[in-house]
């Protein structure tokens, strides 16, 4: 007694074609197999597979032809390494690297502020959360920075991903949010004034938000790819603290732990976060109050190439090299070149900002 297996289902593409045998030819020389032909006496319909794709020639398509990438490790052996291919009907084929290669821009040094204020600040994304984008030219394309908002909380309906990324900071500014990451143990609690770095492709999972959750996020580069991963389950059975995600440590730090000390310009202290030895330098994130109420500042400069900054609370006036005076208060971000002297001023007892070095390791000049 035999038993019945059926096929697995898949999903087919079916494209235009005006000459059946042309297209043919073409597909298979570049690696698809010929499957099914019909009718015998006059093929107006050829079946192909390959690549982990079904596709279907069909003489009475009339819709435009398509465009397919073929992912693949082994460029060289598709159509003698070429990069982008046109068949016969019209559609083009580009050949693309399975392994994704991350390519930071070099930085496009210039001054920015970015106000709360500004009327088209907040734009709907993904899920109904609302965006600001810190740094609009994402300078050059070599980070981004994005204030999110999500009014109601609740479960997130978000999957298992990780980001190929070469360096990733969530802030909570205000609320709570509830996160999983692999091999880090159980979900936690992110609250305001915590913060976690994500290093490149840890797997993790956001669960639950309160209402009027905000946080702070910085990538680098500005575009990097997202990967959902269907196969691991978090929290994972392990736990590795000191794991090493391409030389990167995930970092979780707390308000509640913080130790604070003198920051790099006087009258100011820092709370140390333990981000710039978790990324081995790449990255430094401090949160700086004044000691008291200030009227000036020392006149400094920096060496980094990026140093962004963001108003938690609190108000300062922001006097920088040949721009005009700024008046900053909460939810303000702004963005210092190296090498241009600048200098706060009015700064109010209660002024606390977020501010991100990217390299960790550089140095202050007082002027």
């Amino acid at each position: 007694m035999s038993t019945y297996h059926p096929t697995p289902s898949y999903a087919q593409l079916r494209l235009p074609s005006e000459d059946l045998t042309a297209d043919m030819d073409f597909f298979i020389q570049i690696g698809f197999r010929l499957d099914k032909i019909f009718p015998a006496d006059d093929p107006a319909v050829a079946m192909l597979s390959g690549f982990d794709l079904h596709l279907v020639l069909d003489k009475r398509v009339t819709s435009p032809p398509a465009v397919i990438n073929i992912i693949t490790d082994t460029p060289e052996t598709i159509a003698n390494g070429k990069k982008e291919l046109i068949a016969p009907n019209g559609t083009v084929f580009h050949v693309l690297p399975r392994t994704q290669t991350l390519v930071t821009p070099s930085t496009q040094h210039h001054f920015e502020v970015r106000k709360l204020s500004e009327a088209s600040s907040w734009v709907i994304g993904r899920a109904g959360m609302l965006y600001r984008d810190l740094i609009p030219d994402r300078l050059g394309g070599s980070i981004i920075a994005s204030h999110i908002s999500i009014p109601e909380g609740g479960p997130v309906p978000d999957m298992v991903h990780y980001h190929t990324i070469g360096f990733q900071l969530i802030f909570c500014k205000r609320g709570w949010v509830k996160l999983v990451y692999e091999d880090q143990g159980p979900p936690f609690i992110l609250r305001a004034g915590d913060c976690v770095t994500q290093p490149p492709e840890i797997r993790h999972r956001v669960l639950e938000a309160s209402d009027h959750l905000e946080v702070i996020e910085i990538g680098v580069p500005a575009e990097h790819m997202t990967t959902i991963d269907h196969d691991l389950e978090l929290p994972t059975t392990t736990y590795r603290p000191d794991r090493l995600f391409q030389g990167q440590r995930f970092c979780h730090h707390q308000v509640k732990d913080a130790v604070w000390e003198d920051w790099r310009i006087a009258g100011f202290r820092f709370r140390e976060s333990g981000i710039k030895e978790a990324t081995q330098g790449d990255a430094a994130v401090h949160v700086i109050q004044p000691v008291q109420a200030l009227q000036e500042s020392p006149v400094v400069s920096h060496t980094t190439d990026i140093l962004f900054n963001f108003v938690l609370s609190g108000a300062m006036r922001l006097a920088a090299e040949g721009q005009n005076i700024q008046h900053l208060a909460e939810g303000d971000a702004f963005v210092i070149p190296p090498d241009m002297k600048y200098q706060f001023t009015h700064i109010s007892e209660d002024l606390e900002f977020l501010e991100v070095a990217l390299p960790g390791s550089f140095e202050t000049m007082v002027h």
